[in-house]
């Protein structure tokens, strides 16, 4: 492959960093990972943006989650018709084989993949409504979601809204999978969705009890 190069010097020394500090302190706990295989007893989805750090909001260590980022957190209805469908595959890995307890859907403000949908959905994103987009298409998951919140007026009451549908929307899409609907009845698996505000810190988890999003 003669388009790849190594690694930009700043992030190789942090490497070293790394391995020197951090990997060097714990390195009987990666070995036992290493041989042992991993047996992570929840699945975290979250977005791809990179102020998110999921793992961080509970101070996990190696080992202790499975996760998988997408754009806006999203996860697509169960459509087994060929196609590449990474999100499912993750899921379906962590679920059948880890056998995971629980699966955990985190959204976050300031969404860049929800306010995508939101200006595609209100005909101010062309871009993103043409065929070959494929932020586009995979932003299609969350229509259902805009449908719910496309009525209120405050426009930054939208946006928090649709940054929550994300979750909404997932969860639902969640239970359309025959195994997870299966796993979640049998009380093998238990499905949770949160919503972090990147600035202050305030982690919010949906209750279904109540329909909506309390503070933890």
């Amino acid at each position: 492959m003669e388009h790849a190069r190594p690694l930009p010097t700043h992030l190789a020394r942090r490497y070293l960093g790394w391995k020197a500090t951090s990997f060097a302190e714990n390195e009987s706990w990666y070995r036992h990972l290493a041989q042992q295989g991993q047996h992570p007893r929840a699945m975290m989805i979250s977005c791809c943006d990179s102020r998110v750090h999921t793992a961080a909001l509970f101070n996990a260590e190696a080992g202790e989650f499975f996760t998988h980022r997408n754009i806006a957190n999203l996860i697509p209805p169960y459509e087994p018709d060929g196609g590449k469908h990474g999100t499912s595959a993750a899921i379906e890995f962590a679920v059948t084989s880890l056998k995971v307890a629980h699966l955990i859907v985190t959204g976050h403000s300031a969404c860049g993949g929800a306010r995508g949908c939101l200006d595609m959905c209100t005909g101010h994103a062309p871009e993103l409504e043409a065929p070959h987009s494929f932020l586009g298409r995979w932003l299609d998951i969350l229509r259902p979601g805009y449908e719910r919140i496309k009525d209120i007026p405050d426009e930054t009451a939208k946006l928090r809204a649709i940054e929550r549908q994300t979750v909404i929307v997932s969860l639902d899409n969640l239970m359309t999978f025959p195994f997870i609907e299966a796993a979640v009845k049998d009380g093998r698996l238990t499905l949770h969705g949160l919503w972090i505000d990147i600035g202050s810190g305030r982690l919010e988890q949906f209750e279904s009890a109540r329909n909506g999003f309390v503070p933890i």
